[in-house]
């Protein structure tokens, strides 16, 4: 079972998009091409939210992910939107055993929301192989609402530990994570000259959006709640009432990104 499983239609709908602002962020870090075409490699790519994002900016883009029904959701979002005389591949592949065609280097790759799930050493070392000389990797995402802080999420979490446990869930398990900033790990990398750029992000919820969104996560996925679903969503309305009349959620929140590119030797 997927960590993710029974989770896809609701990520494609509820998980927040990649702004505007990001989107240019990525552009612009990548190089330009103008003799051959610009490509793309997005790792865990799940419904395409950042391969979406990125249309019309990069030629020929493969995004890979282990979850088939997240590919299928990508599948039907993007091939209607894909530009004309562009290449869209969706492989179903973990970014550890992803091997892209012969020849295929990525002008940019692209993690988002994902890389603390990868072996992120053996990824970062086999992307060596797989990115042009002047290529760029990116890591990024926004805080979640494990992470986040404001009163409203701290409320829903605390809601959804009442029903899972303490412990931040995974799926089946609970989550395993390391405390080291990720451009340490970069700089271990062979893409080891790291640059941080912070985008901020207003957002407003409701009550709707922020039960979609948590059913799109491996911590509150739909299946962990077995028969007390209906349960734990009256436990979500009930307690967000304390924080809104009109049923409007503030968020402020960011994305923190980490281009890497390699030394110059």
């Amino acid at each position: 079972m997927s960590l993710f499983t029974g989770t896809a239609s609701y990520y494609r709908q509820f998980r927040p998009g990649i702004p505007e602002d990001v989107a240019e962020a990525l552009d612009q870090a990548a190089p330009t091409r103008t003799g051959g075409p610009r490509r793309l490699l997005d790792v865990g790519t799940g419904t395409g939210l950042v391969a979406e994002a990125l249309l019309g900016r990069f030629n020929d883009t493969i995004a890979i992910d282990n979850d088939a029904d997240m590919l299928a959701a990508a599948e039907s979002a993007l091939r209607p939107k894909l530009p004309e005389g562009t290449r869209l591949s969706l492989v179903e592949s973990t970014a550890e055993d992803f091997v892209p065609p012969a020849g295929w280097k990525a002008d940019l790759v692209t993690i988002c929301r994902a890389f603390h799930w990868l072996d992120q050493a053996a990824v970062l070392s086999r992307l060596d192989d797989q990115i042009a000389p002047d290529g760029v990797v990116a890591i990024f995402g926004d805080s979640s609402f494990w992470t986040a802080t404001s009163p409203w999420k701290e409320a829903v979490r605390d809601v959804i530990k009442s029903f899972l446990g303490e412990e931040r869930r995974a799926g089946s398990g609970t989550f395993q994570h390391h405390n080291r900033p990720y451009s340490e790990i970069m700089e271990e990398s062979p893409f080891d000259q790291v640059e941080e750029a912070r985008i901020p992000v207003h957002r407003t919820w409701t009550t709707e959006s922020i039960l979609g969104y948590l059913y799109s996560t491996s911590f509150a996925a739909p299946h962990l709640f077995g028969v007390r679903l209906p349960e734990f969503e009256t436990a979500v309305k009930e307690r967000l009432t304390d924080f809104s009349k009109d049923d409007t959620f503030p968020e402020e929140n960011e994305f923190l990104i980490r281009f890497g590119r390699r030394s110059r030797r």
